[in-house]
């Protein structure tokens, strides 16, 4: 069970605090699609939260179309189109021994419903050439707002891939899906609600990342000593936000946080000063790396820089491939 940490002291207001540590526990796949969330009697007794704002902070993330409730059994993580089930990608029925029956089965409902053999060829040839060109388009989309976290993922997902990616901002999504017949689209599971929201009605498959748990980060976060400065640096404004509350929910006070954007450099020059280790994404490394080379006569004790290698979850990565038919 993941363990949410509240600061009832805190000038963040308690609900915004859970609702980001739950959306980060979603995102991250900590609490993964199907999975279903802790009671608000649960998750009161954990966070000494009146279950009220809880019940409050569920239904922002209902909102946000991260999950879903069902009616006598509970909150749980939205599962998405291609998460039901898996897919078959070759009708090897040597390589997928299970393959045969897996036919079979969808041919039989489709027979018992009326249609003719010749029929249920269509659809099958028709599915696949969809999903054949839905994967010669990919696009990535995060909103205009936040568009550096669009950047980390394009960035990541064209290397990973071997393939172009165009980056669309949320807002320009519809205008852009309207100018092609298929596509692709990918996003974090934080913009999951807003794209579908866009590429649903027009019939466009909406496929949502799981981004890193940061495990080993957030370890070292706990071990830092009171009173130490902590550095972030990204591209992504949202990101940023997203942790810096996060890390005051699990130390409060205790840790002075500093956050900066790439293009922050006066911010990036005092916090290479000041900062005793300073987490950046892959994008940003050098950045800092140079900019703490610039000021190594002034900086006593030069800071630990840690590069996060990645934004996206490997598993996500993996399943990503086989859905465009990349495996």
């Amino acid at each position: 069970m993941v363990n949410f940490q509240i600061k009832v002291d805190s000038d963040i207001p308690v609900s915004n605090q859970l609702f980001n540590q739950i959306r980060f526990a979603i995102a991250s796949r900590q609490f993964p699609p199907g999975h279903r969330l802790p009671s608000t009697r649960q998750l009161a007794m954990q966070t000494g939260l009146h279950r009220n704002t809880i019940s409050k902070v569920y239904r922002q993330l209902e909102e946000s179309g991260l999950v879903e409730a069902q009616a006598g059994s509970g909150i749980y993580v939205k599962v998405q189109g291609h998460e039901g089930g898996s897919q078959l990608s070759s009708p090897t029925y040597e390589k997928y021994p299970s393959a045969n029956n897996i036919v079979k089965r969808s041919l039989d409902e489709l027979l018992s419903q009326g249609c003719s053999l010749n029929e249920a060829r269509e659809m099958f040839l028709v599915e696949i050439d969809w999903r054949l060109r839905c994967s010669a388009r990919v696009l990535v989309t995060a909103p205009l707002n936040d568009i550096g976290i669009g950047q980390l993922m394009a960035q990541e997902l064209e290397q990973a891939l071997h393939i172009s990616v165009q980056l669309v901002p949320i807002e320009e999504l519809g205008e852009i899906i309207d100018q092609a017949s298929s596509g692709t689209v990918v996003t974090s599971r934080y913009f999951i609600g807003q794209a579908e929201e866009i590429a649903a009605p027009k019939s466009v498959r909406v496929i949502p990342i799981d981004i890193y748990d940061y495990a080993q980060e957030f370890q070292l976060i706990n071990d830092l000593p009171k009173g130490s400065y902590f550095g972030i640096v990204s591209l992504s404004s949202g990101l940023l936000r997203a942790a810096e509350v996060i890390i005051h929910s699990v130390r409060g006070n205790d840790v002075i946080v500093m956050t900066a954007q790439l293009t922050d450099t006066y911010k990036i020059n005092a916090m290479v000063q000041a900062a005793r280790t300073i987490i950046c994404d892959k994008a940003s490394f050098a950045t800092v790396k140079a900019t703490l080379q610039k000021n190594r006569e002034e900086v006593i004790r030069p800071p630990q820089i840690i590069c996060c290698e990645n934004y996206i979850g490997t598993e996500s990565i993996h399943l990503l491939k086989r859905e465009l038919g990349l495996v």
